[in-house]
């Protein structure tokens, strides 16, 4: 049975945790909309992405029932 050799301290323990912390995110400001995005992304809210359009985004979409019959 796996049983340690000598206690290990919280502070070492903690050392051993002190990479493990999550970073924040680091949004960039859409050049064509002026939304927050992901770097390196498209943009959500307007399909563009180095000044082009790349997705054509679609307005809003009513989904009635009785349209859908």
């Amino acid at each position: 049975m796996a049983v340690p050799q000598n206690k290990v301290t919280r502070s070492r323990r903690n050392q051993r945790r002190a990479h493990d912390a999550l970073t924040a995110a680091n949004p960039n400001e859409c050049s064509n909309c002026g939304e927050l995005k992901r770097p390196h992304h498209v943009c959500a809210s307007c399909g563009h992405y180095d000044d082009r359009e790349i997705v054509a985004v679609v307005e809003d979409v009513d989904l009635d029932d009785e349209d859908a019959a």
